[in-house]
């Protein structure tokens, strides 16, 4: 359950939206925000830590890109990994790395180290590790930079181990596309949003969040050099993949 406040930020009407910022505003909102917008999101955070448990490696970092309030890495966290493991936690977003940080400041010591910094993750020098996760955040890079912030995952894998993407996605096929949207439109709505909140909400983020097709995610973890990268859980226009480095 979201322990911070309900989201309202579209409630009322606006003039004019501006794009969507990951600001205070949002931090403050954002537990609440992600569970009523992604279906499956709590069961794909589960599993985050139920994969690393299975995928790390003595002495290796397990990097939560993009980590927003941390609900990846204190998945990790609380799971018994193996020796010498620590979590790195990046975000771009100065109000989501201070909200981790005051987060974790109030819960238990845990066994496995877990490093919080701001980071822009397209400039982050990897080190040797053996589970990277990036759950939604690559559709919020320019697509044209995504295929290099693979690889350079890739390289900074261990043999055997993997990368966890969770993203939304889009159908090649229109009619398919429109279908599933239409069905995670009302999947929204009955959390709880309006016709009126979720249009806006749409209009905000339609600019900085582009999707592609599972195919696209899939060809571009090959081409990276991944043995093997599919689908492993999806909820409409939500999937989350896992690829590995034989």
């Amino acid at each position: 359950m979201s322990s911070g406040k309900k989201d309202k930020l579209f409630l009322s009407p606006f003039e004019e939206i501006s794009d969507f910022r990951f600001d205070a505003g949002v931090v403050e909102v954002f537990e609440d925000m992600i569970e009523r917008s992604v279906p499956g999101y709590s069961a794909i955070l589960g599993m985050t830590g139920e994969l690393a448990q299975q995928f790390a490696q003595p002495n290796t970092k397990i990097y939560d890109l993009g980590c927003s309030l941390g609900g990846s890495s204190l998945s990790m966290a609380q799971r018994e990994l193996t020796n010498g493991v620590s979590i790195i936690a990046l975000d771009s977003s100065a109000p989501m790395v201070e909200g981790l940080k005051s987060k974790i400041s109030v819960l238990p010591q845990k066994a496995i180290p877990l490093e919080v910094r701001q980071e822009d993750i397209r400039t982050t020098e990897f080190e040797l590790s053996s589970f990277v996760v990036m759950n939604f955040t690559l559709q919020f890079i320019p697509p044209q930079e995504r295929s290099e912030l693979i690889r350079k995952i890739f390289d900074a894998l261990a043999p055997g181990g993997a990368l966890l993407l969770s993203e939304k996605i889009k159908f090649s096929d229109d009619s398919t596309d429109e279908l599933i949207s239409d069905l995670h439109h009302n999947f929204k709505k009955s959390m709880g949003y309006s016709d009126l909140e979720i249009s806006q909400k749409r209009a905000a983020i339609e600019n900085i969040l582009l999707p592609e097709t599972s195919e696209t995610h899939i060809q571009r973890m090959l081409d990276a050099g991944f043995s093997q990268a599919s689908p492993w859980f999806q909820c409409f226009n939500f999937c989350s993949f896992l690829a590995v480095k034989s």
